[in-house]
């Protein structure tokens, strides 16, 4: 065993993990100028399509009701309409694209067939065009106006029939790609082709139910003794159930505790609250009330709203005595909170920091263009040598997936994509997935016998703010997949990415401004309710884009969400553990410098020390004035070495690189564990579930510390030269301005009265802080 560990370590120091810059071929360097979306491909390399719409047909089987459809041929390549039963003008409406660097013959041919159940299909026309007289369209122009065509038979006589086609040649860029049948998914069968088409989604807007129960009164409770006579309040919305804590039996029982939901727009569920009395295992009904959601009020502050009696309903088993008249209600605030954002990622990357609520929501600050061309090296993901690969990118509420490349270890994909930017302080997320829809296996009855799953193969992140406006970066990812067998590199992904602003100074005015909106702050919530509640956004977002077509997994959301950050993980800890030891390495540094000066060491250093030490007590208003000048020089200084490039996954940051198996199948072991032993797996669930919030207060501490760190690195430039302008203000005014009455204005601020205080939101320099950029990004 220590032997293969050893020798997988030795691989991976072996293998690149490394960024690279690229040069593609991109016609880039427009501007952006006001509140425009840009729309054209600048950022991705030209590829060009033959596209052929298919639309109708008439005068088919002599005006006699067939099942047609289509065959559109290009030499080793066919694309296949569906079938249209009984039909005597058939509509299709199809689309197919051909890549031009594979057509290898001169001839497109559509060939119209009559589908027979016993027999062999039936030839009913055709018609060709020659691919070097197809004309070219460019957008913005007029999509192609399609034509009648009459079809020939096998020996060219013209027939009555007639085919309504349009056939041209585009671009990735044309607005039928995205819908059109492609050549790269030649060999995948009819009713899985959805699964490789290119798709944008958008998650639901969600918001906060907060239910308020206070207190009921005149409640009929059934005679009980022990544990049974209990009563709690359970609140059900849609498949979720949240229970209160237990109260003894009272027919007045007071709870004055919340419980919190995550519904999403446009409120058609209705909340049911139940009172219960029992146990967790076994309980019966006391009574129930049904609150539709649209009746709801809605907040945008931390007003509480007016409480409600709401009359309970009796319920259907209760067989009290009929003469006794039901009168139990139930007093509860129940409000859709607007006021705060529905965290659905982890905090450290989020993309979207915006309230529910869009009264709340500012205008956006620039925008953020992402161009997805290529990967090379893939590893093969299937049994048979071969990878079906798309790409997944996400910021904010959009998502975007590319189209499917079925069967190479090279696709190109060359797709841009376009998002408004509210926030630069945020982080957009691109994954590579292997799509398992394609190659379903299905039993006699056309059943799937095997679950499909998309396979991931390796993230990337970016975040906004150590980008430089207008500036386009082109680089090539490292695609790292982090496996119970070790962290393996996958393959690279080449992808290139522009934030472009209109004005700089809204950008700058935002990192003055608290992260979060303004209830985060006022009516905070605790760490296990966020916990909670991002599981429960997580759980809606899931559902609404497993409806859509083509849909997206559950796997493929959760590893989008990083739904597993929370859980305790030895290389995760490991990792925070090395990260603060890497800050605290600084004061150890100072405290050793400390010792060799006290210890004499070095004679000239400690004299010059104490003459200092000397100079900053006899003058102490040049310490302020030394101080900022030091961290200004610093801040010039560093500029030359400036980052230039966005941050990447980072191999020996996260601990991947050593990482051995039985700390990576921790990682992986599901939760709860599949450990057996009942005792031993409830300890241990225990003991994981606690040790993910310390992994996630270091990880807060970490982040904290690099912060502070990343004031003078560059890596965000924008607040770098906020912040080096500060330096230079403040050493004028610490100049000039004597330290006694500085410190005078400082303690009178600090202990001014409470009426002038605002313990609303954080203060300036705290939000400022917040918003610098550290290196959980790199975390994988």
């Amino acid at each position: 065993m220590a032997n293969q560990n050893q020798n997988q370590q030795q691989k991976k120091h072996k293998e690149d993990f490394s960024l690279k810059v690229t040069t593609p071929n991109i016609n880039a360097g427009r501007v952006i100028g006001g509140d425009r979306l840009p729309a054209s491909f600048d950022l991705v390399e030209k590829m060009q399509f033959l596209f052929a719409r298919v639309v109708k047909a008439k005068r088919l089987c002599a005006s006699q009701p067939c099942n047609p459809y289509v065959k559109v041929n290009l030499g080793s390549f066919t694309g296949t309409t569906r079938c249209l039963e009984k039909s005597t003008t058939p509509e299709w409406n199809h689309v197919f694209a051909f890549s031009k660097d594979r057509i290898q013959v001169p001839v497109l041919e559509f060939v119209v067939w009559k589908k027979k159940c016993d027999d062999p299909d039936e030839l009913l026309g055709r018609v060709a065009f020659t691919v070097c007289d197809v004309p070219m369209r460019v957008p913005p122009d007029s999509p192609l106006a399609p034509q009648w065509y009459q079809l020939e038979n096998q020996k060219g006589v013209k027939l009555e029939a007639e085919l309504m086609l349009s056939v041209w040649m585009g671009t990735q860029a044309d607005e039928a790609f995205p819908e059109a049948w492609h050549s790269d998914a030649a060999e995948t069968c009819g009713e899985n082709i959805a699964h490789t088409r290119s798709k944008v989604y958008i998650s639901p807007r969600l918001w906060y139910l907060r239910v308020n129960v206070i207190q009921a009164q005149d409640l009929l409770l059934k005679l009980k003794t022990g544990n049974n006579s209990d009563i709690f309040i359970q609140g059900v919305v849609g498949n979720l159930a949240l229970r209160s804590r237990f109260r003894s039996s009272s027919t007045n029982p007071m709870w004055n505790e919340d419980l919190i939901f995550v519904v999403e727009e446009p409120f058609d569920d209705c909340l049911l609250v139940t009172i219960e009395q029992g146990n967790y295992n076994k309980h019966e009904r006391v009574g129930s009330c049904v609150v539709p959601l649209k009746n709801v009020q809605q907040r945008t502050d931390a007003t509480p709203p007016a409480s409600v009696w709401y009359n309970l309903q009796k319920p259907k088993e209760n067989k009290c005595d009929e003469k006794v008249k039901f009168s139990s209600k139930l007093n509860m605030r129940i409000s859709l909170d607007g006021g705060y954002h529905v965290l659905d990622e982890a905090t450290h990357y989020t993309s979207d920091v915006r309230p529910s609520s869009k009264s709340l929501c500012k205008p956006s600050i620039g925008v953020l263009e992402l161009g997805i061309l290529n990967a090379v090296g893939l590893s093969p993901m299937k049994k048979d040598n071969r990878t079906d690969a798309f790409c997944v990118a996400k910021y904010g509420p959009k998502w975007v997936r590319t189209r499917t490349i079925v069967d190479s270890l090279s696709p190109k994909w060359n797709e841009q994509y376009t998002w408004e930017v509210y926030d630069p302080c945020t982080v957009i997320t691109i994954v590579v997935f292997d799509n398992g829809n394609l190659n379903v296996v299905k039993n006699a009855g056309g059943k799937k016998t095997e679950e499909a799953a998309d396979k991931r193969i390796g993230k990337v992140r970016i975040r906004l703010s150590t980008l430089e406006s207008d500036k386009i970066y082109t680089h090539s990812y490292p695609l790292i997949n982090l496996q119970t067998q070790g962290a393996r590199k996958m393959g690279e992904i080449q992808l290139v990415v522009r934030f472009s602003c209109a004005s700089i100074l809204n950008v700058l005015q935002t990192y003055a401004q608290p992260l979060l909106p303004r209830m985060h702050y006022t009516s905070p919530l605790s760490r296990f309710q966020l916990d909670s509640l991002r599981n429960q956004a997580a759980v809606i977002t899931t559902l609404r884009f497993r409806r859509a077509e083509p849909p997206l997994s559950k796997e493929v959301v959760e590893y989008m969400l990083d739904m597993g950050a929370n859980v305790w993980s030895m290389r995760r800890g490991k990792a925070q553990f090395y990260r603060i030891a890497g800050l605290l390495s600084v004061l150890v540094s100072a405290a050793k410098q400390f010792h060799e000066i006290h210890s004499w060491k070095s004679s000239v250093t400690t004299v010059v020390s104490y003459f200092m030490f000397l100079f900053i007590i006899f003058l102490p208003k040049i310490v302020l004035p030394s101080a900022f000048s030091f961290l200004l020089l610093v801040g010039i200084w560093r500029y030359r070495k400036r980052p230039r490039y966005p941050s990447h996954m980072d191999m020996s940051l996260s601990q991947a690189d050593t990482a051995t198996v039985e700390e990576l199948e921790e990682e992986f072991d599901p939760f709860p564990s599949k450990f057996s032993g009942d005792n031993l797996k409830r300890r241990y669930d225990r003991l994981r579930a606690v040790a993910g919030r310390v992994v996630e207060v270091m990880a807060d501490l970490a982040t904290q510390g690099e912060r502070v760190e990343s004031l003078l690195s560059w890596r965000d430039p924008r607040a770098t030269v906020l912040f080096v302008m500060f330096c230079f203000v403040a050493v004028i005014v610490t100049f000039f301005v004597p330290f006694r009455l500085l410190m005078f204005f400082w303690l009178t601020y600090l202990l001014r009265p409470p009426r002038l205080r605002s313990f609303d939101i954080p203060a300036v320099p705290q939000n400022f802080l917040r918003r610098m950029p550290s290196r959980s990004d790199g975390m994988l």
